[in-house]
C-alpha cells in the first residue's frame, strides 16, 4: 500500500503516513527500462545491404489543363471554342485519351441552370476524364 501506519507518540495514538511509497514506481521504471534495452536492437536492420546508385530526372510533364465553360443559355465552350452539345462527348473522349491524361475545369456562369453542368459533368466521366475541377470568382 502506499499509505501506512506510523507511531508518532508514546501514547499508542497512530496517524496516517502521507508519503508515497516510491518502490513500485521504481519497478515499473526498470521493467520499462529492461524492455527498452532489449528490443532498441531488435529495430534496427538486422542485414546490411549495399544498394546500387543511380542518377534519374524526375519527370516534370504536367498535363495539360482543359477550360469547358458553360454560358447562361447552356452553350459549351471548350478552349473559348464554341462545341455543340451533341459532339461534346466525343470531343471529351478525344481529349481523354491523351496521355497524360488532361485536367478539365468547368467554368459555369452563375445564371445557368445546373442541369447543364450536371451534363457537362456527366460527358466528362463518360469520356474517362478522371480530374474534374470547377472554378469560381472570389468574392470582393
Amino acid at each position: 500500500m502506499s499509505f501506512g501506519m506510523q507511531d508518532a507518540s508514546a501514547d499508542g495514538e497512530s496517524e496516517v503516513m502521507n508519503e508515497i511509497n516510491m518502490t513500485p514506481l521504481v519497478d515499473v521504471m526498470l521493467v520499462l527500462l529492461i524492455i527498452f534495452i532489449i528490443t532498441v536492437p531488435v529495430m534496427k536492420h538486422a542485414v546490411n545491404v549495399e544498394l546500387p546508385t543511380a542518377t534519374s530526372q524526375p519527370q516534370n510533364t504536367k498535363p495539360e489543363t482543359i477550360q469547358l465553360s458553360v454560358d447562361a443559355q447552356g452553350g459549351y465552350f471548350l478552349n473559348q471554342n464554341p462545341v455543340a452539345p451533341d459532339t461534346l462527348p466525343a470531343v471529351l473522349q478525344a481529349e481523354a485519351a491523351k496521355e497524360p491524361q488532361p485536367e478539365l475545369h468547368i467554368r459555369g456562369d452563375k445564371a445557368v441552370r445546373y442541369e447543364f453542368v450536371a451534363q457537362a459533368m456527366g460527358a466528362a466521366q463518360v469520356a474517362g476524364l478522371r480530374k474534374i475541377g470547377f472554378i469560381t470568382e472570389p468574392k470582393p
